[in-house]
């Protein structure tokens, strides 16, 4: 190779590791640049301490009214005894509720049941959102059994402001077509 091409591919190779660094450098800069442009346009997302309980609100909680939940339990045609664990709760619309029923089978023999849900004002059905509910199944119970079984629901935001008490009802009818199966009936 010529000395003048070799003294070419000396000086191009110092620019471009001078180009590298360059881009490498700028790299770098753009981390706080990027981090000042979020914090004016106020897209800055990053977690601080001391804000995770502000993270944490739930934003569809109706915190400027509560209605009041009333819980009924009833039986038909079945040997057990139904009852929620309090008969009333006061909530905000939008917010997570639990409320736990206790059933227990008086009888000598395994029952099933099944429990039917009904509201009232029967409007509020359409408000009422289960998440998890022992209703949503057939209950088996032992003879003798005990069990709390809860039901997890929350109450719509857009429930009308004149609707300020619903009443949750279940009733317990029982299932023969599961005993005839198992040869008890």
């Amino acid at each position: 190779m010529s000395a003048p091409a070799s003294a070419s591919n000396r000086r191009m190779l110092r620019k471009l590791l001078v180009v590298a660094l360059g881009m490498f450098g700028f790299g770098f800069a753009l981390v706080p640049l990027y981090e000042k442009v979020c914090e004016v346009a106020g897209l800055r997302n990053v977690w601080q301490p001391g804000q995770a309980e502000a993270s944490a609100v739930n934003s569809q909680v109706d915190l400027t009214r509560t209605v009041t939940i009333e819980f009924d339990s009833n039986t038909r045609m079945l040997p057990w005894t139904f009852k929620p664990m309090a008969s009333s709760v006061e909530i905000h619309p939008g917010e997570l509720t639990q409320m736990v029923y206790e059933v227990r089978n008086t009888q000598n023999e395994p029952v099933t049941g099944q429990a039917v849900p009904s509201y009232g004002p029967r409007l509020a059905a359409q408000y009422f959102r289960k998440l998890d509910c022992f209703c949503f199944t057939q209950q088996t119970l032992a003879a003798g059994e005990v069990r709390q079984m809860p039901v997890v629901f929350v109450i719509d935001p857009d429930l009308p402001k004149d609707v300020n008490t619903i009443t949750l009802s279940y009733t317990f009818f029982r299932v023969d077509g599961a005993n005839l199966k198992a040869g008890k009936g």
